[in-house]
């Protein structure tokens, strides 16, 4: 095989990770050029119903929405004409989800936490990061977050990566809307600031 042709074929996981490929494990490649690089996910510890996708999606929600069905723990990029970019998530436990109307107020990569004083009074665990915790592999926000607003207000709601991975397709968050680590970048490099958020509760 020629140099040019092998630097291809190696170089092809990368260019496709930030697609919803045809190709599933080219979604979940190593991504070197993080500012955490991020190791390859194998396909074996994704169930198939929740990796990403792009699918058939009839909606009247227009392209460039993001539809997160909290009951069936999936997230919708709708890309118009009847497609979207299907997603596994991990939502918020019974009380605690968003539910209704928002939209992306800002993004940031590899983000800094705080637990919410909510969150603080209601787990002790939590008092313990009063002082925030920095932006990396061991942030509960993960690679990327989406903030979510109203009327100019922060909910505290986020879209984000996470440090847990085996919390996708489950309801056990503090309310926001968790993605594995490749799949919210996917979605980030998508999403503008500004684009609306519909989460669906029943």
């Amino acid at each position: 095989m020629s140099i040019s042709r092998r630097g291809f074929l190696v170089g092809l996981p990368l260019m496709l990770a930030g697609c919803a490929s045809t190709v599933p494990e080219a979604n979940y490649a190593a991504l070197p050029n993080e500012e955490f690089p991020l190791k390859a996910v194998s396909l074996d510890r994704i169930k198939p119903e929740l990796r990403r996708q792009e699918v058939a999606y009839d909606t009247a929600h227009p392209a460039g929405t993001v539809v997160v069905d909290t009951p069936a723990r999936r997230a919708f990029y709708v890309l118009g004409e009847g497609r979207a970019i299907r997603y596994g998530v991990g939502v918020g436990r019974a009380g605690l989800a968003l539910a209704g109307n928002a939209y992306v107020g800002r993004k940031a990569e590899w983000p800094s936490w705080t637990p919410t004083l909510n969150m603080q009074r209601r787990e002790a665990r939590y008092r313990k990061l009063a002082g925030g915790v920095p932006g990396g592999p061991n942030n509960p926000l993960g690679a990327r977050a989406m903030y979510l607003y109203r009327n100019g207000n922060d909910t505290h709601f986020r879209i984000h990566g996470t440090n847990q991975p085996e919390s996708i397709g489950l309801a056990m968050s503090s309310g926001c809307i968790r993605m594995m680590n490749h799949d919210v970048i996917d979605l980030y490099e998508r999403v503008k600031v500004g684009a609306r958020v519909v989460v669906i509760q029943a």
